[in-house]
């Protein structure tokens, strides 16, 4: 009998062990878990949203990411606006990225509070904000959506490819905003 116990207990520690060798592998490799701090990314993105980023996806322009601050020891969540290689200027709230004009849909809902000769993100070219004609090699340019009072490549520059954490892909919490972040 006290055998039984004893073989049984070994598998139920086997199978608890596996379990979390498997789950710490995909967090390290995979996914991880994230807390957005600050309101640098409403309305999209708001405080305490509890999210899991992506950490093998490739990045495209206008995702968001997660990535280990400049200028601090916190990690940010930002939106990516400039690659390698890319101009980047920004003329009555038109985004315009190696001489396109995009339209940012994630920021009309701000727009639309906005009276006709307020803009929601001031005048800038990325020579004026850097120094630099195009994003250099290995770093990225991010805007944070609520431009009014984000902290991003404006203040601190271009981030280091290195430093993304990964891709934001989905909201876990609160509860009545799960789901995936396109």
């Amino acid at each position: 009998m006290d055998n039984k116990l004893v073989r049984e207990l070994l598998s139920w520690v086997k199978a608890l062990l596996i379990a979390v060798v498997i789950v710490l592998l995909c967090r390290h490799f995979l996914i991880t878990p994230s807390v957005v701090k600050g309101e640098s990314m409403m309305p999209n993105l708001e405080d305490g949203d509890r999210i899991i980023l992506s950490k093998i996806s490739q990045i495209d322009r206008f995702d968001e990411i997660a990535f280990e601050a400049p200028d601090s020891n916190d990690n940010y969540v930002k939106r990516v606006i400039g690659f390698p290689g890319d101009t980047i200027e920004m003329k009555n709230d038109t985004l315009i990225i190696n001489g396109k004009e995009y339209d940012e849909e994630y920021l009309s809902q701000a727009k639309s509070r906005l009276s006709d000769d307020e803009l929601l993100t001031n005048n800038f070219t990325l020579y004026d904000l850097t120094g630099e004609e195009v994003v250099p090699e290995g770093k990225l340019f991010v805007l944070g959506d609520n431009r009014r009072i984000s902290k991003d490549s404006r203040e601190f520059g271009f981030i280091d490819e290195e430093s993304v954490i990964g891709d934001v892909k989905l909201r876990i919490w609160p509860l009545d905003a799960i789901g995936f972040i396109n």
